[in-house]
Parts: structure tokens; C-alpha cells; sequence
């Protein structure tokens, strides 16, 4: 199998910046081993690359050109199935978590972009290491609970991630769920797990007060599965569900969390790109971009 070329930097030549300079760094993981429904995502992190190369540089929100100053490096993908041999689950879990590790310890804000849900695994597991007895909180914005003991004979599959999570001992914040099996609902009740629910979202003006109210730490790590925003906005996701979080919605929930706690990653999955398409990727190009600028929106690089 050849390798497939190397993707444009985030945002492109003029924003990119090398590994030193840089105090964010996008993490490419095209990774897809259990996808059940539509197949694609490991080809994800490529076309967020591509497609960001159109995000506008000036962020009208924000009032700033974000991408100036800050400094952000697009690392070399990893645990990489479009080439063979293709890592296993266990392969891939441990090179994300060095990864992400070095990473932490290197001071960048890393933005790691999938790659099918399952990598999250990793990607907590090299904070956790990293930040030692000093707590934080996963907050996951998805369609699905992801709370399966094990799926299709895998307790790595995406749709069990979450529950590897809990069972880190890890506090978590679900928001926008909107379909779970019986197992997923009676863990739910068991663990008391914090949930905001779809339908309940839509019903409740003050659900982002109420939902960030939950977080019981300072240090948040957030987990966006693309499938909890509205398949309307992104349909090119692996199981796309009706409803969902709408764009202003979505990024008012985000934009509080940053601002009430201090987010010490983020990670993009599950874009599965669809055929004659563009606007899923850059959809999730855009996202990101406000996360970026979420992030450092109060640094020493505040907007002009």
C-alpha cells in the first residue's frame, strides 16, 4: 500500500509555525478499526486538514485573527490505518498515549482530531499520566453514551469508549446524548453518570448553566464526537442520529466551559467524509478554529 500524502498544515503555510514555537498542536489520528455503520473516518483528519486551508483567518466572534500569534503546528499523523501494517486497538491506544504525554509535558494545547471514537481512550489515558493526582473532568459532546462494557467482541470499540473512561475513574459530563441501548441506561442510573440529554436540551433555556454546574473540577478535557452536533449541519459522521446540537448552541456551551474552567485538551472524531461534499469538514475545520480561539481568547495574545 502507498502512503498516502502528507496532509496541509491547519490552516496552511501562513499560520503554520514548527514545533517549537508552537503552543497548540493538532494531533492527526486516522485511525478506524470497529466502525459500524458508515466507514471513512480514518480519512477525516486529512479532509479537516484540506478543508481548513478555506476557514477565514479573522474570526467575527472573537474579533480577532486567531491563528496570528498563537502558534500552531500540525504534528505527523499517528497510529495510522491507511497504511499497513495497520496498529491494532492496543498498538494504538499506547502510541497515543506517549504521544499525548510528550505532548502535555511539552506544554502544547493539543487538538487531536480522528479517527473513530476508541482513540479517546489513549488520548485521556496520556493526560491522566500526565497530570498525576491532579484531577479533570471529560466532557463529551456526542449522539451516542458510548458506555458499552464491549461491542462486536471489543471492549476497544468506539462504541465503548466512555465506559473505559468511567472505569478510569474519571468525572464526566454527557451532553446531547440521544440514543443508548438498556445497558448503556441501567450504568447511567447505577453510576449516577451526568447526562444532558438531547430532547432535555432543547426544552430547557438554562441547560448550559445547569449542565457546567455539574463539573465537578477545574480541569476539563473535551471529547467531541461530530455525530452529537445536528446531522443537518455535519452529516458526514459513521452513524449519524436525528436532533443533535445546533452551531450556536454547540459553540455558547463550549465558549462558557472555557470561560468557567480551564480546558486542558480537546479532541474532533468521527468525521466520515462524505462523497461530493464539503461541508462536514469544513464545518469541523471551522469548530475548531473557535476552540483554538475559546482556548486563548484571554492569553497574552488577546484580539487587536
Amino acid at each position: 500500500m502507498s502512503i498516502p500524502p502528507a496532509p496541509p498544515p491547519f490552516l496552511g503555510t501562513d499560520i503554520a509555525v514548527n514545533y517549537q514555537q508552537s503552543r497548540v498542536v493538532i494531533l492527526p489520528i486516522p485511525y478506524e478499526a470497529t466502525t459500524t455503520y458508515r466507514k471513512g473516518c480514518e480519512h477525516g483528519p486529512a479532509s479537516i486538514l484540506d478543508a481548513s486551508q478555506q476557514v477565514e483567518f479573522y474570526d467575527e466572534e472573537l474579533d480577532w485573527e486567531i491563528g496570528y500569534g498563537v502558534g500552531i503546528h500540525t504534528f505527523t499523523p499517528i497510529a495510522d490505518t491507511r497504511i499497513l501494517p495497520k496498529p491494532s486497538a492496543e498498538e494504538m491506544l499506547e502510541i497515543t498515549r506517549q504521544t499525548i504525554l510528550q505532548l502535555v509535558t511539552d506544554h502544547k494545547f493539543v487538538v487531536a482530531l480522528g479517527g473513530e471514537h476508541s482513540i479517546t481512550a489513549g488520548i485521556v489515558d496520556g493526560y491522566r499520566q500526565a497530570y498525576g493526582d491532579e484531577p479533570f473532568t471529560v466532557v463529551q459532546i456526542d449522539a451516542h453514551g458510548d458506555l458499552r462494557d464491549e461491542y462486536e467482541g471489543s471492549m476497544y470499540n468506539h462504541a465503548c469508549v466512555m465506559r473505559r473512561i468511567v472505569d478510569m475513574g474519571l468525572p464526566t459530563l454527557q451532553i446531547g446524548i440521544r440514543a443508548i441501548c438498556k445497558e448503556e441506561a441501567d450504568l447511567i442510573r447505577e453510576k449516577q453518570l451526568q447526562v444532558f440529554k438531547a430532547r432535555e436540551i432543547v426544552a430547557q433555556s438554562d441547560w448550559i448553566d445547569r449542565a457546567i454546574a455539574t463539573i465537578p473540577t477545574e480541569n476539563v478535557f473535551l471529547t467531541i464526537d461530530l455525530d452529537g452536533i445536528d446531522p443537518t449541519l455535519i452529516p458526514g459522521v459513521g452513524t449519524p442520529e436525528p436532533g443533535g446540537l445546533n452551531w450556536y448552541s454547540l459553540t455558547t456551551f463550549l465558549k462558557q466551559v472555557f470561560v468557567r474552567h480551564r480546558v486542558i485538551g480537546v479532541d474532533v472524531m468521527e468525521l466520515a467524509p462524505v462523497n461530493e461534499s464539503v461541508v462536514s469538514e469544513f464545518t469541523a475545520a471551522k469548530l475548531i478554529y473557535k476552540l483554538i480561539g475559546y482556548r486563548f481568547m484571554n492569553s497574552d495574545n488577546p484580539p487587536a
